[in-house]
């Protein structure tokens, strides 16, 4: 077999035999036409209560404006024979995406992972160098990695990136593939974090299919980072080892306080190996937490192409019947998201609609292995987004009219009333045309009245002094001259002596 293809063997063989099977097979994620998927709610003794709460009817979300590249967006390059299982973060500007790929100029030979980045999802996507790609993590060389490293998810939380990846020693090791985690400050240089696996095969069913743990997706969300993936050896997983199961952590490394879910919904698992509840029947999928709906979605591939599936932030019940994004594929899809896995924000409506982009491999290269990457995306429209607080995040640095004839600008679940609209125009995302009422529920901290007097440090950085002599940093003069305030040079040391009250940068 020729060393380009010797890893793809190993790790996408049985996997995308059965995944052919599952997109074929009737799918718990995709009911027939006409049906709506609603999961049972948790047994009393999980709620607490006496009787199961009650499910709610799921709520159609209406799906435009879909969307395709003109062609492939990425290649590995070199001797790169297939390129498939990215993951994408949108971070300051660029689409930075992860996959899985093999280049013999990276040891040893297995898979490895890729990095590119482009200005957009269509592409091109190119290395900082301006290389196709750029080999950025491989296999270790010994121990459960030591051969293939693949399926990565990247995800950030604080100034840290995690990779979390799917890892085999070796080709042909049954049911030994497995999930580990790297971290990195920049997403291009990575460290294995400890000498062994996160998340390993459970051991509890063994089938035909193999493959073993991986296929992980990785999410942040208030303070939690969510691990979903499959193991083809779960007791809950279907007969030919399709699933998705979820874990979550407080600590990103999953070393400790790990939870499993399961049937009654979270609870305290003594390992990661706990696998009594799939929440979607499939292999490879990925997922995001969308805040406008307050909700999981998970994209994975069925036969409409790219299926979304949702689920309410408990797990209790699928609060929207499931959409399809069209067009051929070969293999799972990837998600634009945040760098903490979140949806992007529509900077048209950020309550009213979701932009929903993967880019998944759309044929069988001729190695016999998924490659040529497109993008394919649709908005999710009639959200209704902004209606409690929690979902209200999405409005975080927007601006919306206030009831004083001002102009409110969001800032971390909070209000700063702003008197100017040029000023709110300079310092907001965008300034939207009508207020959703979760504004009003918002504590208003701060007001930046015209004319109030403006200080600069030595380092060229501008604030605006606001009552109390508190210190709100702003992008630059500019802002001061659309406000009217005058600004005064001040040392380093009187500059170190104001309150810093926080920032109204862009």
């Amino acid at each position: 077999m020729p060393r380009s293809v010797r890893g793809a063997a190993r790790l996408l063989g049985f996997a995308l035999a059965a995944a052919s099977l599952a997109a074929c097979a009737p799918s718990a994620a995709d009911p027939a036409p006409g049906t709506l998927q609603v999961s049972a709610a948790p047994s009393p003794s999980a709620t607490g209560g006496s009787s199961p709460a009650p499910v709610p009817e799921p709520v159609a979300l209406a799906a435009d404006r879909g969307r395709r590249s003109g062609g492939v967006v990425a290649v590995g390059g070199g001797d790169s024979a297939y390129n498939y299982a990215p993951s994408l973060v949108v971070e300051g500007g660029r689409h930075r995406m992860w996959w899985c790929s093999q280049l013999g100029v990276a040891q040893p030979d297995g898979d490895d992972v890729l990095y590119a980045e482009a200005t957009s999802a269509d592409g091109p996507f190119a290395a900082p160098d301006g290389s196709p790609a750029r080999p950025v993590f491989s296999g270790s060389g010994s121990g459960f990695d030591a051969m293939h490293t693949c399926d990565p998810s990247v995800i950030k939380v604080g100034s840290v990136y995690y990779l979390y990846y799917t890892a085999a020693e070796r080709d042909n090791v049954d049911n030994g593939s497995a999930v580990g985690v790297a971290v990195s400050s920049d997403g291009l240089t990575w460290t294995r974090w400890g000498s062994g696996p996160i998340i390993t095969p459970s051991g509890e069913v063994i089938r035909d299919n193999v493959y073993g743990a991986g296929q992980v997706s990785a999410l942040w969300l208030d303070g939690w980072v969510y691990l979903m993936f499959t193991d083809t050896t779960g007791a809950a997983a279907g007969w030919n080892g399709a699933g998705q199961f979820v874990l979550r952590s407080q600590d990103p490394t999953f070393a400790t306080g790990v939870q499993a879910l399961g049937p009654g919904g979270f609870t305290a698992a003594p390992d990661t190996r706990p696998r009594t509840r799939s929440i979607v029947d499939a292999f490879s999928a990925d997922w995001m937490y969308v805040d406008a709906l307050e909700a999981f979605v998970i994209a994975h591939s069925t036969e409409h192409g790219t299926t979304l599936t949702s689920w309410n932030r408990d797990f209790t019940a699928n609060p929207h019947p499931p959409v399809h994004i069209p067009g051929p594929w070969a293999e799972g899809p990837g998600l634009v998201r945040t760098p903490t896995g979140h949806a992007p924000t529509s900077p048209e409506d950020p309550c009213g609609r979701v932009p929903v982009d993967v880019v998944r491999a759309t044929v069988e290269g001729e190695s016999g292995a998924p490659t040529a990457l497109a993008r394919f995306g649709l908005d999710l429209a009639g959200v209704p987004g902004c209606a409690t607080e929690e979902a209200a995040r999405v409005l975080d640095g927007f601006a919306v009219p206030s009831p004083e004839n001002t102009v409110d600008l969001v800032l971390g679940g909070e209000v700063v009333r702003v008197e100017r609209r040029s000023v709110a125009d300079r310092l907001a995302t965008r300034v939207l045309d009508r207020r959703p009422p979760a504004v009003d529920r918002l504590e208003v901290v701060e007001r930046v009245p015209a004319g109030v007097p403006a200080v600069r440090a030595p380092d060229g950085q501008v604030g605006l002094l606001l009552e109390g002599d508190r210190l709100w940093l702003v992008d630059d003069a500019e802002v001061a001259a659309l406000n009217s305030s005058p600004v005064t040079d001040v040392g380093q040391r009187a500059w170190a002596a104001y309150e810093k009250a926080g920032g109204l940068r862009r």
